[in-house]
């Protein structure tokens, strides 16, 4: 979701300030969680669907579920860049519900599909509009959160009409904003200048390839593989309950692993890339554990014993998510807001464009109940996190280092070629501040 910042004060915060913040992280992360929790919801349903019996009803084949999630995402990679442009120009309390309200309408149309071409067709359409805020939002329960961010989103500062903020609360909301002239700030996203200082930034390569490698990381989990292993198990025939019911304890490690990583990261002054060496090993383990399974007595209580184990311990990388987007933050805190918009941004797009054909080549519904495939796929992106990690937390290291020794001089505004296009916009030219 296109990120609404408060700006964080470096003064000490005031009572009346403390309560501000409070009203306004209630209402923007009551609506944010209440999304996320649909998005799960609907990233789960499809496949429960596929493995509850609309296989048959439908007549899937192959790997058209895969297929399926494929159009989705490719809807989603070609509407992000439209979704945030469009958040300059309608305020979000109308956009976000309005789009939440489309793919509603088109979630509750896939119960009509008669074929997989038709649920694929809805899929796409509902990716494009899916990608105004998170991915996957499920049908009918989204529209009562839909009118719940049209009446109660607080939009951004400048034009928030939020009926429980007072006005001196809304004057002391912009006046936590950095000065900066959003017209130029604009006019830099558009400039080849700006698209240059970002794609030759460290920032841009290191993090929108950690996200690329993090996100096949998950692929276990938002592949269901549990479920599809389970609806074509060597040893048991599961019920539609069963089906539906056993899988939801990956996501429940996730949310476990989350909470503990990103508590445990915060308590060590943000060293975030500790969760990379930990979804490393992760992947690894649970991969070769899956290996073994298939090797040794694939058709027996205790292997299939040993899968159930590697798939929950799995949902453990959901942790990623979180503390990697917040590592991405915390490294780009000295830039300016569009430069890390574009920064994560680019992570979303990097990972989704990979995605849409990840899981068809080494998780495809036909390669159930053991994607061996996908099982040496998983071990080979592992090792790469770690090796990406490592070297991330180098060049971050160093890029701190050197900023921190540039303060020491006595520099107080950052001489980066990032900062140019900013400065030319501005009309603050190096020859003119040197007179």
């Amino acid at each position: 979701m296109p990120k609404l910042s408060l700006a964080v004060s470096r003064r000490a915060p005031g009572e009346g300030e403390r309560r501000l913040v409070r009203k306004i992280d209630f209402f923007i992360l009551t609506f944010c969680c209440l999304s996320y929790f649909l998005n799960y919801l609907d990233r789960s349903n499809v496949s429960n669907a596929y493995v509850s019996g609309m296989k048959e009803d439908v007549g899937f084949e192959g790997d058209q579920l895969n297929q399926i999630n494929t159009c989705l995402t490719v809807g989603y990679v070609i509407g992000q860049i439209p979704s945030n442009l469009v958040l300059n120009y309608v305020k979000p309390r109308f956009f976000f519900p309005a789009m939440m309200a489309v793919w509603a309408c088109l979630t509750m149309l896939t119960a009509s599909a008669r074929s997989p071409q038709a649920v694929m067709a809805i899929r796409f359409f509902q990716g494009i509009a899916e990608s105004s805020t998170f991915r996957h939002l499920h049908g009918l329960i989204t529209l009562p959160v839909a009118l719940y961010g049209l009446l109660l989103f607080p939009d951004t500062p400048a034009t928030t009409a939020a009926y429980y903020l007072a006005p001196a609360e809304r004057a002391l909301a912009v006046s936590r904003l950095p000065p900066a002239d959003q017209a130029s700030a604009k006019a830099a996203v558009f400039s080849w200048a700006f698209v240059r200082s970002v794609l030759s930034s460290w920032e841009w390569w290191g993090f929108v390839v950690l996200w690329i490698i993090a996100g096949e990381t998950e692929s276990f989990s938002s592949n269901s593989l549990l479920a599809l292993y389970m609806k074509n198990s060597p040893t048991t025939t599961y019920s539609i309950a069963q089906l539906n019911n056993y899988p939801t304890g990956v996501p429940a490690v996730g949310i476990v692993s989350t909470l503990f990583w990103a508590t445990l990261t915060d308590a060590a002054r943000g060293k975030r890339y500790l969760v990379g060496y930990f979804i490393a090993a992760t992947g690894v383990a649970t991969s070769a554990m899956v290996l073994a399974a298939e090797s040794r007595n694939p058709g027996t209580a205790r292997s299939e014993a040993v899968v159930f184990a590697a798939y929950y311990w799995a949902g453990a990388v959901y942790a990623c998510q979180a503390t990697f987007f917040a590592w991405a933050n915390d490294a780009m805190r000295a830039r300016e807001p569009v430069f890390r918009a574009v920064v994560l941004a680019g992570m979303n797009l990097g990972s989704n464009s990979v995605n849409a054909w990840w899981s068809i080549v080494f998780y495809g519904a036909s390669m159930a109940p053991w994607f061996t495939r996908g099982m040496y796929a998983m071990i080979a992106v592992s090792v790469a996190l770690g090796v990406w990690t490592a070297g991330l937390v180098w060049v971050s290291g160093g890029a701190e280092a050197k900023s921190a020794a540039a303060s020491g001089d006595g520099r107080h505004e950052r001489e980066s070629d990032a900062d140019v296009p900013f400065r030319e916009a501005r009309g603050h030219k190096r020859e003119q501040s040197s007179v």
